[in-house]
């Protein structure tokens, strides 16, 4: 299934784009289904020790291993939740030393060994080590249907997620394909509920009738605790990255949320 939703020529598709000294984004296209363009995006962090946090990791090419070589060495890789895991494995392989970071459910579906799993209940007890929890803030948000562990690097005040926030059109992602990014009934249908333009109105409804209605309450004290968070940069796998402004955007899309969260104090 993952030959219809991954590119078969990832070296050839992939925008490697170094945003800060310390923030690098391996951009690919990806497709939902199998049809819907939403994009995914592997994120490398350069801790201050020089070592080399990767999340949600795409395919790991020449050109990735290059990059690789010329930031520093792999110490964490994070499954951002239960679905982005697909790579995790080639990556582990390849840095057998490394903490591998995922919900507790991933060991059903991955044959990775993993150093740090995030559980629903006493997740707030969850730790990696000292220097990796020195510049993370981290929330499981057990609530959401794919248990969404989203990370804000506080030295570049940047969040990272996965299917927590979508800012649709996925334009850097499908770049090197020539192909529109909204082209397609069903991805111009999808991009219209899931982009953070304006009001933002589709994807905060999205999010509350659906993706967080199994666990509404839960959901919103996850929220809350992410407000707390110090970013301006959100960097999502599936869109465009938010390279300012972004704490605005993501209370705009989880105002219902927020607010239902602060009534409930």
């Amino acid at each position: 299934m993952s030959s219809k939703l991954i590119p078969s020529n990832p070296e050839e598709v992939m925008v490697i784009r170094k945003i800060t000294p310390v923030l690098t984004t391996l951009s690919v296209p990806f497709l939902r289904f199998g049809r819907i363009k939403i994009g995914g995006r592997g994120t490398i962090v350069r801790l201050q020790n020089g070592s080399l946090a990767v999340f949600s990791p795409v395919a790991l090419t020449d050109s990735v291993h290059q990059t690789l070589r010329e930031l520093g060495e792999v110490k964490y890789i994070t499954a951002l939740d239960q679905e982005h895991h697909i790579f995790v494995e080639s990556w582990h392989k390849a840095f057998p030393e490394a903490r591998v970071i995922g919900p507790d459910t991933l060991p059903k579906k991955n044959p990775s060994r993993f150093s740090v799993l995030f559980p629903a209940k006493g997740k707030e007890n969850v730790k990696v080590d000292e220097a990796f929890d020195r510049e993370f803030d981290y929330e499981y948000v057990d609530a959401h249907p794919n248990l969404e562990l989203v990370f804000c690097h506080k030295p570049s005040k940047t969040l990272i997620e996965a299917d927590l926030l979508f800012n649709l059109p996925a334009t850097e992602q499908m770049s090197k394909t020539g192909e529109s990014p909204t082209s397609g009934l069903l991805t111009g249908f999808f991009c219209s509920l899931n982009n953070t333009n304006g009001s933002a109105i589709w994807q905060k409804r999205f999010i509350w009738y659906l993706l967080s209605a199994r666990n509404r309450t839960g959901f919103n004290k996850s929220m809350a605790r992410i407000d707390k968070f110090d970013f301006d940069r959100i960097v999502p796998c599936h869109g465009d990255v938010i390279e300012t402004g972004g704490k605005g955007i993501f209370r705009k899309v989880m105002e219902w949320h927020l607010a239902a969260a602060r009534k409930a104090q």
